[in-house]
């Protein structure tokens, strides 16, 4: 199990109880190295700065406590943006009909890049439909994938978000 995994696991409890949701963890860095962690609230909102340094203290005592890390770092915590990377199957769900790029470990079709939108995902495999028709990505492949900043997505963010109590 790698390091950014086992970060996931001892910090998403914490998270999870806080209202949030964990979008990624990435280690990076080699002489300082940064720890950066991308959290959502799980109802919907826009997150807030003051979420992001509250999440930012729970973390902090969470690692501190656990110390999965040796050296020094520096902790970064954020909201994943507009133009968001896709780290979980539901969020190719979310953001069906949106544009993506889509990095793959391994070629499919001859290629590793892919620019399209999201059609959907069935069975663990993403579909999108590029310039050049449709190509099915098992989410076993992919190395990363991000939403394309479009006035779609734009307009998406835009929209009021309402809160039922």
């Amino acid at each position: 199990m790698s390091l950014v995994n086992d970060i996931a696991r001892m910090i998403t409890p914490t998270i999870e109880a806080m209202g949030f949701e964990l979008v990624r963890v990435q280690l990076s860095g080699n002489q300082r190295r940064t720890l950066q962690i991308m959290a959502e609230p799980q109802d919907g909102r826009q997150m807030s700065v003051d979420d992001c340094a509250d999440l930012s203290r729970a973390i902090s005592a969470v690692l501190d406590v656990e110390d999965p890390i040796s050296e020094g770092y520096s902790l970064e915590v954020s909201s994943p943006g507009i133009d968001r990377p896709l780290t979980r199957a539901k969020d190719y769900e979310r953001f069906a009909g949106h544009e993506a790029k889509v990095e793959t470990n391994e070629p499919v079709d001859g290629q590793k890049r892919f620019r399209g939108s999201i059609v959907g995902l069935t069975d663990g495999t993403l579909r999108l439909m590029t310039e050049t028709g449709e190509v099915a990505l098992p989410l076993t492949v992919i190395h990363k994938a991000k939403l394309v900043l479009t006035d779609a997505l734009i307009a998406l963010h835009q929209e009021p978000h309402t809160l039922e109590n």
